[in-house]
């Protein structure tokens, strides 16, 4: 409940996903490799937390976190995009980035890109909806991994474990939300998969949820107003 009240409270301070290209080092019990790919860090300021956000942090700074974190009913971003609803966002990208309109669509329709339209977290349990199908189980956690960009900054999965559920539901789940320790979640970048290490390597899809409570025009605000 408590989880539920602090997330709609701050669901009108979402902060939007500036996606840029670099390359990332996985440390940490998964072998490193740089590859080009996606940094998670943001350029605006988030208060005394800024330097956290923008990926400036220790590793004594990363604290454990448990999935009541992410607690909660998730709409994937991705419709949004394939409907014209984030074009204000691509535009509004391509008057501040390097790219056009068209390739800044392009670079999100890759890295937004998922057939899992809906998931449903409560407690252990992830519940992943494609469509009217679903796939259910239950996670624990299995720590973290510090990745870090080539221009400097860091960013950290959070990793989850499975322990049983539906055949279909994903071995390993990692959450990257610019958090590096325990904080509800605003919205949140999931990798998933059943090879632990090969996800830490996947930098260019990143499917983004959103709670399901957002309408796709309250998304745009937030987005363009970050």
């Amino acid at each position: 409940m408590h989880t539920t009240i602090a997330r709609s409270a701050r669901a009108l301070s979402l902060f939007c996903a500036l996606f840029l290209a670099g390359n990332i080092i996985a440390t940490g019990p998964a072998q490193s490799k740089s590859t080009k790919g996606h940094d998670h860090a943001h350029g605006h300021s988030h208060g005394a937390n800024s330097e956290i956000y923008n990926g400036y942090f220790k590793d004594d700074q990363v604290k454990p976190r448990t999935l009541d974190d992410w607690d909660g009913e998730w709409q994937s971003v991705y419709p949004y995009l394939l409907d014209g609803t984030l074009d204000p966002v691509m535009a509004d990208k391509a008057k501040h980035g390097g790219k056009s309109t068209a390739e800044y669509r392009a670079y999100y329709d890759v890295g937004y890109k998922t057939d899992v339209d809906r998931i449903v977290i409560a407690g252990p349990s992830v519940t992943f909806f494609r469509g009217k199908q679903s796939a259910k189980a239950n996670y624990v956690t299995d720590g973290h991994e510090i990745l870090t960009y080539a221009k400097g900054n860091r960013g950290v999965r959070f990793i989850f474990r499975k322990t049983d559920g539906d055949e279909a539901a994903p071995k390993f789940i990692q959450f990257s939300d610019h958090n590096i320790a325990p904080e509800i979640a605003d919205h949140y970048h999931l990798y998933w998969g059943n090879d632990r290490a090969a996800l830490l390597k996947e930098v260019t899809n990143w499917p983004t949820y959103y709670p399901s409570e957002l309408t796709g025009k309250q998304i745009v605000k937030e987005m363009l107003t970050h």
